[in-house]
């Protein structure tokens, strides 16, 4: 039975090898830091984002987008990894809302990978926050834990990074902002064909190649083609029109002039 976690409450985790779904209703950027045992991120390369999407154990989305999967093997994290946090943040130098009060709350969700629900959490009571700390994974001895956090930020990125105690907050928080705006710039969709070029295709899968007359489509008249016209029947011959006699050509014909 899935554990719904209220903010600060916690629940056990049954194993190590998990997924955390994240729902949207619009467009957010996931990732996710590691923190050691003082909750600090030693540096960039304990970042997962979307222009770094894998770290060991650790895999997350390349572009923003309202549905995401982590990938989470918390035994394959590194030795003195204690916590990994899930981030989400709105993306910026877009069109949208600025913070996380102005749309539905995201949901979150810890699941085995067989998908089933371990633990879940909605994200409620945010308003001009745009970067928030939604869950943390977290390890107490030899057991995990899931912990629900929901700590925005209105400083977006580069604040909550700092908060983490990551020295090049600000950098990494401007590569990530790159690295969304690119992944938006080439998930836009293709304008939708002119209508002349949809007639020139359609006429080539027609058989424009072929040389041949393309199909009649159903429920369309049937495609004709010129009959020639039938040989005309023959009828009686023209009269003949009589021609006058030439005495020179007539032998023995004498003609007398008076």
């Amino acid at each position: 039975m899935t554990a719904e976690l209220v903010r600060g409450q916690n629940h056990p985790l049954p194993g190590t090898r998990l997924e955390v779904r994240v729902s949207a209703a619009q467009p957010v950027v996931a990732a996710a830091t590691l923190s050691d045992d003082r909750r600090k991120v030693r540096g960039t390369s304990w970042v997962a984002h979307p222009g770094a999407p894998t770290l060991p154990g650790l895999e997350v989305s390349r572009q923003a987008a309202a549905d995401h999967r982590l990938a989470v093997d918390l035994d394959a994290l590194p030795d003195d990894a204690h916590q990994v946090n899930v981030l989400l943040a709105l993306p910026v130098g877009v069109a949208g809302p600025a913070g996380f009060g102005a749309v539905a709350a995201p949901f979150v969700a810890v699941t085995g990978l067989d998908g089933a629900e371990i633990a879940s959490y909605t994200l409620t009571d945010l308003s001009v926050e745009s970067a928030v700390v939604a869950l943390e994974l977290y390890r107490r001895q030899d057991a995990w834990k899931v912990r629900a956090v929901g700590q925005g930020y209105a400083g977006g990125l580069a604040e909550m990074l700092t908060d983490q105690g990551l020295p090049q907050a600000q950098d990494l928080a401007a590569t990530i902002d790159e690295a969304v705006a690119q992944g938006l710039a080439r998930s836009v969709t293709p304008p939708p064909p002119r209508p002349a070029d949809e007639a020139r295709v359609r006429a080539a899968a027609q058989g424009h190649t072929t040389g041949r007359h393309p199909a009649a489509p159903q429920g369309d008249p049937a495609v004709t083609h010129p009959v020639p016209p039938a040989p005309a029947q023959p009828g009686p011959p023209a009269p003949r029109v009589a021609e006058p006699v030439r005495p020179d050509l007539v032998p023995g014909l004498r003609v007398v002039h008076e």
